[in-house]
Formats: C-alpha cells, structure tokens, sequence
C-alpha cells in the first residue's frame, strides 16, 4: 500500500513560499501618487524610482529598497516581505528614513498580511493615518517576466469603502534577468 501522506519538502514546495520569486532584480517603478489621502483629493503626483530586491537567506523571504531620487531626494524606502510557513502567509513591513516604520519602543510597525490567489495578492493590516485609524491594503497584479503592479489602498471605515492613494507599475530594468540576479536561495523547506 502506498502512503499518501506527503513529506515536509512537498508540503513546503506547495505553499506560497515562492510567490514573491518574480520580483527578484532590479526594477524602474513607475508612480502616481494622491497628494492627500482619504481627503476626497483627486490630485496625483507622478514620479520615477528605481528598486532592488533580494531574497533572505534560507528563502524565509526578501527586501527591497525604493529609491525616488526625482521625487524625494533624501528619501529611501524599504519593504521587508517574511513568509510565514505555518500559517502560509505573507508578512509585509514598510521602512523609510522619514519615520524608521517604528513605534515609540523600537518594534516594527503592524504589517500587512496576505497571500496570493490566482495571480493576485492581497495583503491587508491595520495602520495609522496622522490620528486617525485605518485599514490598509496592497494588491500585486499583472505579474509576468518582466513586469509587475502595486497598488495601496486604505479605508477610514473597516474596509467598507477602499480609496486606492498609490499605484507602482514594476517594469524589469533591461538586461536583467531575475534567473541571474539572484543565485537560488536555499529552501526553506530544507530546513522546516
């Protein structure tokens, strides 16, 4: 009689472990940006970055920086992206130096958590907008080879109403190949 049951490696192969590989490499980020969020503002900015990610050893996930040299000259941002394989999801966490992405005792800020489904993740938390509380949520879309969409949204009414304030369209820097920007990471499931 043959076992069913699957080993930890096949497991760990099927979760969403590897949901973010495509966006290893560097990128050009297309911006549009509203100038005031959940203000009925209808006025956008637009603006050019480049980004950079990288795998975390052991493929636990990635980081990347976000670099807008025209738009903010001082002004770096990262996210740090940790994959959860009990729960099989996705941690996000937002770092700039304007205001760390800390709270008064040094820990992270709440991240927004989520995972992929048919091509589209989602990923959703709870944030701050100056005193007011509100949910915030992320969406990747129309991810192929070589490019990629972004896009936050937050709600001032617990996710009854959504006001998208950012969208980032990822397009891959010519040349470079995520294959050949990053030597495969070891797995995760090799060491769970």
């Amino acid at each position: 009689m043959e076992n069913s049951a699957k080993t930890p490696a096949i497991a760990r192969a099927e979760t969403g472990i590897h949901d973010f590989n495509f966006f290893y490499g560097h990128w050009h980020i297309r911006n549009r940006r509203l100038v005031a969020r959940l203000q009925g503002c209808t006025e956008w900015e637009e603006f050019d970055a480049v980004g950079h990610v990288r795998p975390l050893p052991a493929g636990i996930g990635n980081y990347d920086d976000f670099i807008a040299k025209a738009w903010r000259p001082d002004f770096v941002g990262m996210s740090l992206r940790i994959f959860n394989p009990h729960t099989e999801l996705w941690s996000i966490y937002w770092l700039e130096n304007q205001t760390g992405g800390l709270n008064a005792a040094g820990a992270l800020l709440p991240p927004v958590v989520g995972k992929f489904s048919d091509g589209v993740g989602i990923f959703e938390g709870d944030d701050m907008l100056g005193e007011k509380a509100v949910r915030v949520r992320y969406t990747w879309s129309g991810i192929t080879a070589t490019t990629a969409r972004w896009e936050q949204a937050m709600s001032a009414d617990g996710g009854l109403n959504w006001e998208t304030n950012w969208i980032m369209e990822h397009v891959r820097n010519s040349g470079q190949d995520a294959a050949e920007e990053v030597a495969t990471p070891a797995r995760l499931e090799a060491v769970v």
